[in-house]
Protein backbone atom coordinates (compact mmCIF):
# COMPACT_ATOMS: atom_id res chain seq x y z
CA UNK A 1 0.00 0.00 0.00
CA UNK A 2 1.37 3.47 -0.83
CA UNK A 3 2.14 6.12 1.74
CA UNK A 4 -0.11 9.66 1.61
CA UNK A 5 1.57 12.29 0.75
CA UNK A 6 3.25 14.39 3.83
CA UNK A 7 1.68 17.39 3.39
CA UNK A 8 -1.75 16.19 1.92
CA UNK A 9 -1.06 13.84 5.47
CA UNK A 10 -0.95 16.92 7.58
CA UNK A 11 -3.10 19.21 5.37
CA UNK A 12 -0.63 21.85 5.05
CA UNK A 13 0.68 23.47 1.79
CA UNK A 14 4.33 22.28 0.50
CA UNK A 15 5.74 26.19 1.48
CA UNK A 16 4.32 25.73 5.14
CA UNK A 17 6.42 26.91 8.05
CA UNK A 18 7.36 24.90 10.92
CA UNK A 19 5.07 26.80 12.96
CA UNK A 20 2.06 25.96 10.92
CA UNK A 21 3.34 22.17 10.41
CA UNK A 22 3.56 21.86 14.12
CA UNK A 23 0.05 23.58 14.62
CA UNK A 24 -1.43 21.01 12.19
CA UNK A 25 0.21 18.43 14.04
CA UNK A 26 -0.85 19.02 17.23
CA UNK A 27 -4.88 19.25 16.24
CA UNK A 28 -3.94 16.42 14.52
CA UNK A 29 -2.30 13.60 17.50
CA UNK A 30 -4.88 15.37 19.81
CA UNK A 31 -7.67 14.09 17.44
CA UNK A 32 -6.04 10.48 16.82
CA UNK A 33 -4.21 9.09 19.43
CA UNK A 34 -5.46 5.68 20.44
CA UNK A 35 -5.83 6.63 24.31
CA UNK A 36 -8.74 9.05 23.26
CA UNK A 37 -10.14 6.62 20.43
CA UNK A 38 -9.87 2.77 22.44
CA UNK A 39 -11.99 1.66 20.19
CA UNK A 40 -11.03 3.00 17.17
CA UNK A 41 -8.24 1.03 15.18
CA UNK A 42 -8.07 3.18 12.15
CA UNK A 43 -7.59 6.24 14.56
CA UNK A 44 -4.12 4.52 15.32
CA UNK A 45 -2.93 4.38 11.78
CA UNK A 46 -3.99 7.86 11.30
CA UNK A 47 -1.32 8.85 14.24
CA UNK A 48 0.98 7.21 13.09
CA UNK A 49 0.71 8.79 9.78
CA UNK A 50 0.15 11.87 11.15
CA UNK A 51 3.71 11.62 13.35
CA UNK A 52 5.90 10.32 10.78
CA UNK A 53 4.74 13.41 8.66
CA UNK A 54 5.98 15.62 11.16
CA UNK A 55 8.78 14.05 12.10
CA UNK A 56 9.94 14.29 8.41
CA UNK A 57 8.60 17.96 7.85
CA UNK A 58 10.17 19.49 10.96
CA UNK A 59 13.66 18.30 10.34
CA UNK A 60 15.20 20.44 7.68
CA UNK A 61 17.36 17.83 5.95
CA UNK A 62 14.67 14.91 6.17
CA UNK A 63 12.37 17.62 4.53
CA UNK A 64 15.01 19.03 2.03
CA UNK A 65 15.08 14.84 0.86
CA UNK A 66 11.77 14.36 0.68
CA UNK A 67 10.54 17.66 -1.40
CA UNK A 68 13.58 16.30 -4.18
CA UNK A 69 12.98 12.49 -4.25
CA UNK A 70 9.94 12.19 -2.10
CA UNK A 71 9.10 9.08 0.29
CA UNK A 72 12.40 6.90 -0.96
CA UNK A 73 14.35 9.75 0.31
CA UNK A 74 13.59 9.46 3.63
CA UNK A 75 12.70 5.58 3.90
CA UNK A 76 15.66 4.51 5.29
CA UNK A 77 15.41 7.27 8.38
CA UNK A 78 11.63 7.73 8.88
CA UNK A 79 8.53 5.66 9.68
CA UNK A 80 8.93 5.45 13.34
CA UNK A 81 6.14 7.60 14.14
CA UNK A 82 7.55 9.94 16.02
CA UNK A 83 7.42 9.06 19.37
CA UNK A 84 4.77 6.73 18.45
CA UNK A 85 6.29 3.30 17.36
CA UNK A 86 9.79 3.23 18.91
CA UNK A 87 10.16 6.27 20.69
CA UNK A 88 8.31 8.16 23.50
CA UNK A 89 5.29 10.05 22.81
CA UNK A 90 5.54 12.67 25.68
CA UNK A 91 8.74 13.83 23.97
CA UNK A 92 7.34 14.71 20.90
CA UNK A 93 4.14 16.11 22.69
CA UNK A 94 6.57 18.09 25.25
CA UNK A 95 8.49 19.65 21.74
CA UNK A 96 5.31 20.61 20.39
CA UNK A 97 3.08 21.80 23.19
CA UNK A 98 6.03 23.08 25.74
CA UNK A 99 5.30 26.85 24.54
CA UNK A 100 1.65 26.40 25.61
CA UNK A 101 2.84 25.30 29.36
CA UNK A 102 5.95 27.10 29.93
CA UNK A 103 7.98 24.44 28.64
CA UNK A 104 10.68 23.71 26.12
CA UNK A 105 14.37 22.03 26.04
CA UNK A 106 17.22 24.17 27.39
CA UNK A 107 15.14 27.66 28.49
CA UNK A 108 17.70 30.20 28.80
CA UNK A 109 17.62 32.26 32.00
CA UNK A 110 19.32 35.33 30.10
CA UNK A 111 16.56 37.87 30.46
CA UNK A 112 16.07 41.63 28.81
CA UNK A 113 15.72 44.19 31.82
CA UNK A 114 12.45 46.18 32.23
CA UNK A 115 11.62 49.23 30.88
CA UNK A 116 11.20 52.41 33.33
CA UNK A 117 9.37 55.45 32.85
CA UNK A 118 10.35 59.29 33.95
CA UNK A 119 7.73 61.63 34.06
CA UNK A 120 9.91 65.23 32.90
CA UNK A 121 7.52 68.51 33.71
CA UNK A 122 8.65 70.91 31.22
CA UNK A 123 8.16 74.71 31.34
CA UNK A 124 6.22 75.90 27.86
CA UNK A 125 9.37 77.64 26.79
CA UNK A 126 11.15 74.63 27.31
CA UNK A 127 9.01 72.32 25.15
CA UNK A 128 8.49 75.07 22.60
CA UNK A 129 11.63 75.95 21.69
CA UNK A 130 13.80 72.57 23.08
CA UNK A 131 15.95 72.11 25.86
CA UNK A 132 18.72 69.69 27.16
CA UNK A 133 17.44 68.36 30.72
CA UNK A 134 19.67 66.64 33.77
CA UNK A 135 17.79 64.11 35.61
CA UNK A 136 17.90 61.49 38.11
CA UNK A 137 16.66 58.18 38.31
CA UNK A 138 17.38 55.10 40.60
CA UNK A 139 17.79 51.99 38.40
CA UNK A 140 18.90 48.05 39.06
CA UNK A 141 22.35 47.41 37.35
CA UNK A 142 24.44 44.32 37.59
CA UNK A 143 26.18 44.12 40.94
CA UNK A 144 30.18 45.33 40.87
CA UNK A 145 31.02 43.10 43.76
CA UNK A 146 29.78 40.01 42.15
CA UNK A 147 29.76 41.21 38.15
CA UNK A 148 26.23 39.87 38.24
CA UNK A 149 26.57 36.71 39.16
CA UNK A 150 24.92 37.11 42.51
CA UNK A 151 27.37 34.51 43.76
CA UNK A 152 30.10 35.77 46.66
CA UNK A 153 33.64 36.88 45.13
CA UNK A 154 35.65 33.22 44.79
CA UNK A 155 32.31 31.75 44.07
CA UNK A 156 30.41 29.92 41.51
CA UNK A 157 26.85 29.27 41.10
CA UNK A 158 26.45 25.74 41.25
CA UNK A 159 23.72 23.33 39.28
CA UNK A 160 20.80 22.96 40.79
CA UNK A 161 19.94 19.74 41.49
CA UNK A 162 16.04 19.05 40.87
CA UNK A 163 16.70 20.26 36.98
CA UNK A 164 20.10 19.41 36.39
CA UNK A 165 20.79 22.32 35.08
CA UNK A 166 18.18 22.14 32.51
CA UNK A 167 15.76 24.79 34.07
CA UNK A 168 13.10 22.67 33.25
CA UNK A 169 11.33 19.97 34.58
CA UNK A 170 9.57 17.50 33.26
CA UNK A 171 5.72 16.62 34.78
CA UNK A 172 3.13 13.40 34.19
CA UNK A 173 -0.16 14.91 33.36
CA UNK A 174 -1.78 11.38 31.95
CA UNK A 175 -0.36 10.22 28.88
CA UNK A 176 1.36 13.80 28.71
CA UNK A 177 4.52 14.30 29.83
CA UNK A 178 5.11 18.60 30.12
CA UNK A 179 8.33 20.60 30.81
CA UNK A 180 7.70 23.17 33.07
CA UNK A 181 10.08 25.81 34.39
CA UNK A 182 12.29 24.59 37.31
CA UNK A 183 10.53 26.32 41.00
CA UNK A 184 13.94 25.89 42.58
CA UNK A 185 16.22 27.59 40.26
CA UNK A 186 13.01 29.32 38.54
CA UNK A 187 14.72 28.28 34.90
CA UNK A 188 18.45 29.71 35.47
CA UNK A 189 19.78 26.34 36.25
CA UNK A 190 21.77 27.31 38.65
CA UNK A 191 21.04 28.23 42.65
CA UNK A 192 23.45 30.16 44.77
CA UNK A 193 24.24 28.56 47.67
CA UNK A 194 26.65 31.56 48.72
CA UNK A 195 25.42 35.01 48.03
CA UNK A 196 26.95 38.06 47.34
CA UNK A 197 26.72 40.07 50.73
CA UNK A 198 26.19 43.22 48.77
CA UNK A 199 23.28 42.71 46.01
CA UNK A 200 22.28 39.71 48.63
CA UNK A 201 22.40 36.77 45.78
CA UNK A 202 20.12 38.78 43.11
CA UNK A 203 22.83 40.01 40.68
CA UNK A 204 21.57 43.61 40.26
CA UNK A 205 21.47 46.32 42.75
CA UNK A 206 19.60 49.78 42.69
CA UNK A 207 21.61 52.93 41.90
CA UNK A 208 20.83 56.31 40.70
CA UNK A 209 21.70 57.00 37.71
CA UNK A 210 22.64 60.91 35.74
CA UNK A 211 21.28 61.50 32.41
CA UNK A 212 21.13 64.16 30.12
CA UNK A 213 17.91 64.12 27.78
CA UNK A 214 17.91 66.03 24.81
CA UNK A 215 14.33 67.45 24.38
CA UNK A 216 13.52 68.55 20.81
CA UNK A 217 11.13 71.72 19.60
CA UNK A 218 7.39 71.29 20.06
CA UNK A 219 7.17 68.45 21.88
CA UNK A 220 4.20 69.03 24.09
CA UNK A 221 1.73 66.79 27.03
CA UNK A 222 2.14 62.65 26.29
CA UNK A 223 4.69 62.83 24.10
CA UNK A 224 7.22 60.34 25.08
CA UNK A 225 11.13 60.07 24.33
CA UNK A 226 13.11 56.76 24.53
CA UNK A 227 16.65 56.28 25.79
CA UNK A 228 17.76 52.73 24.26
CA UNK A 229 19.42 50.67 26.91
CA UNK A 230 19.07 53.24 29.56
CA UNK A 231 16.62 50.82 31.41
CA UNK A 232 17.11 48.13 34.17
CA UNK A 233 20.13 45.84 33.78
CA UNK A 234 19.22 42.79 32.43
CA UNK A 235 19.60 39.38 33.81
CA UNK A 236 22.55 36.79 33.59
CA UNK A 237 23.63 39.02 30.96
CA UNK A 238 20.59 39.88 29.29
CA UNK A 239 20.65 43.21 27.60
CA UNK A 240 19.41 45.91 29.49
CA UNK A 241 15.75 47.75 29.33
CA UNK A 242 14.76 51.16 28.00
CA UNK A 243 13.93 54.49 29.57
CA UNK A 244 10.68 56.35 28.45
CA UNK A 245 10.46 59.65 29.38
CA UNK A 246 6.72 61.20 29.33
CA UNK A 247 6.46 64.57 28.71
CA UNK A 248 4.72 67.04 31.36
CA UNK A 249 4.18 70.58 29.94
CA UNK A 250 3.35 73.32 33.30
CA UNK A 251 0.31 75.76 32.82
CA UNK A 252 1.72 79.02 31.77
CA UNK A 253 1.21 82.17 33.53
CA UNK A 254 0.04 83.45 30.05
CA UNK A 255 -0.54 81.37 27.40
CA UNK A 256 -2.41 78.19 26.39
CA UNK A 257 -1.75 75.92 23.75
CA UNK A 258 -4.00 73.80 21.34
CA UNK A 259 -1.56 71.72 18.86
CA UNK A 260 0.28 74.50 17.05
CA UNK A 261 -1.10 77.81 17.83
CA UNK A 262 -1.08 79.52 21.27
CA UNK A 263 -3.62 81.28 22.77
CA UNK A 264 -3.78 84.36 25.42
CA UNK A 265 -6.47 86.99 26.51
CA UNK A 266 -5.71 90.70 26.33
CA UNK A 267 -7.72 93.17 28.81
CA UNK A 268 -8.15 95.98 27.62
CA UNK A 269 -10.24 98.87 29.15
CA UNK A 270 -13.38 100.62 28.00
CA UNK A 271 -11.82 103.65 26.22
CA UNK A 272 -9.23 102.20 24.11
CA UNK A 273 -12.03 99.27 23.15
CA UNK A 274 -14.38 102.35 22.20
CA UNK A 275 -11.66 104.39 20.75
CA UNK A 276 -9.41 102.57 19.72
CA UNK A 277 -5.35 102.32 19.93
CA UNK A 278 -2.18 100.36 20.00
CA UNK A 279 -1.45 97.85 22.44
CA UNK A 280 1.59 95.63 23.61
CA UNK A 281 0.97 92.17 23.43
CA UNK A 282 3.46 89.50 24.59
CA UNK A 283 4.54 86.21 22.58
CA UNK A 284 7.41 83.55 23.19
CA UNK A 285 10.23 85.53 21.31
CA UNK A 286 9.18 88.92 22.87
CA UNK A 287 6.42 91.72 22.53
CA UNK A 288 4.60 92.82 19.76
CA UNK A 289 2.77 95.81 18.82
CA UNK A 290 -0.95 95.32 17.61
CA UNK A 291 -3.52 97.97 16.62
CA UNK A 292 -6.58 98.41 18.33
CA UNK A 293 -9.58 99.15 16.13
CA UNK A 294 -12.05 101.62 17.39
CA UNK A 295 -15.20 99.26 18.65
CA UNK A 296 -13.83 96.17 19.56
CA UNK A 297 -15.96 94.26 21.23
CA UNK A 298 -14.86 91.25 24.38
CA UNK A 299 -13.98 88.32 22.64
CA UNK A 300 -12.76 89.35 19.14
CA UNK A 301 -9.05 87.38 17.79
CA UNK A 302 -5.78 89.18 17.29
CA UNK A 303 -3.97 86.32 14.87
CA UNK A 304 -0.38 86.84 15.06
CA UNK A 305 1.26 84.71 12.07
CA UNK A 306 3.90 82.89 12.75
CA UNK A 307 3.83 83.09 16.81
CA UNK A 308 3.00 79.58 17.77
CA UNK A 309 5.06 76.22 17.89
CA UNK A 310 6.41 74.33 15.38
CA UNK A 311 5.09 71.02 15.80
CA UNK A 312 7.80 67.86 16.84
CA UNK A 313 6.22 65.88 14.08
CA UNK A 314 6.92 68.58 11.46
CA UNK A 315 4.85 71.03 9.95
CA UNK A 316 4.45 74.39 9.05
CA UNK A 317 4.42 76.83 12.50
CA UNK A 318 1.69 78.16 14.23
CA UNK A 319 0.39 81.48 14.88
CA UNK A 320 -0.52 83.42 18.48
CA UNK A 321 -4.01 84.10 18.88
CA UNK A 322 -5.24 86.97 21.65
CA UNK A 323 -8.58 86.89 22.66
CA UNK A 324 -9.39 90.60 23.37
CA UNK A 325 -11.38 91.09 27.48
CA UNK A 326 -12.85 94.35 27.98
CA UNK A 327 -12.26 95.31 31.31
CA UNK A 328 -15.10 97.35 33.38
CA UNK A 329 -13.55 99.84 35.44
CA UNK A 330 -13.29 99.16 39.36
CA UNK A 331 -12.80 101.31 42.37
CA UNK A 332 -14.36 104.18 41.29
CA UNK A 333 -13.53 107.42 42.72
CA UNK A 334 -17.25 109.84 42.94
CA UNK A 335 -15.85 111.90 40.58
CA UNK A 336 -15.35 109.34 38.00
CA UNK A 337 -19.08 107.65 39.04
CA UNK A 338 -20.72 110.80 38.29
CA UNK A 339 -18.58 111.25 34.91
CA UNK A 340 -19.79 108.04 33.99
CA UNK A 341 -23.51 109.06 34.73
CA UNK A 342 -23.11 111.86 32.54
CA UNK A 343 -21.65 109.42 29.63
CA UNK A 344 -24.50 107.36 29.96
CA UNK A 345 -27.28 110.08 29.63
CA UNK A 346 -25.60 110.68 26.59
CA UNK A 347 -25.93 107.45 25.25
CA UNK A 348 -29.87 106.93 26.08
CA UNK A 349 -30.46 109.29 22.94
CA UNK A 350 -28.75 107.43 20.27
CA UNK A 351 -30.14 103.71 22.05
CA UNK A 352 -29.93 100.87 19.16
CA UNK A 353 -27.41 103.48 17.35
CA UNK A 354 -24.52 102.76 20.44
CA UNK A 355 -25.88 99.60 21.70
CA UNK A 356 -26.55 97.06 19.06
CA UNK A 357 -26.05 94.37 20.31
CA UNK A 358 -28.16 95.29 23.48
CA UNK A 359 -30.91 95.98 21.69
CA UNK A 360 -30.97 93.39 19.35
CA UNK A 361 -30.89 91.02 22.50
CA UNK A 362 -33.39 92.65 24.53
CA UNK A 363 -35.83 92.67 21.62
CA UNK A 364 -35.01 88.99 21.74
CA UNK A 365 -36.07 88.25 25.24
CA UNK A 366 -39.48 90.73 24.56
CA UNK A 367 -40.28 88.40 21.96
CA UNK A 368 -39.28 84.81 24.13
CA UNK A 369 -41.84 86.19 26.70
CA UNK A 370 -44.82 87.61 23.83
CA UNK A 371 -44.90 84.47 22.79
CA UNK A 372 -45.40 82.35 26.12
CA UNK A 373 -48.34 84.69 27.07
CA UNK A 374 -49.86 84.67 23.21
Amino acid sequence: MSKRDYYEVLGVSRDASEADIKKSYRRLAMKYHPDRNPDDPSAAERFREASEAYEVLTDAEKREAYDRFGHAGVDGSAGMGAGFAGGSFSDIFSDVFGDIFGGGRGRSSVARGSDLRYTLDLDLEQAVRGDSVEIRIPVLTACETCDGSGARAGTKPSTCPDCAGAGQIRVAQGFFSLQQTCPRCRGSGQIITDPCGKCGGRGRVEKPKALSVRIPPGVDTGDRIRLAGEGEAGLNGGPPGDLYVQIQVREHAIFTRDGRNLYCEVPIDFVEAALGGELEVPTLDGRVKVKIPAETQTGKLFRLRGKGVTPVRGGGIGDLLCRVVVETPVNLTDQQKQILREFQATLSDGGEKHSPKGTSWFKGVKDFFDGLTG
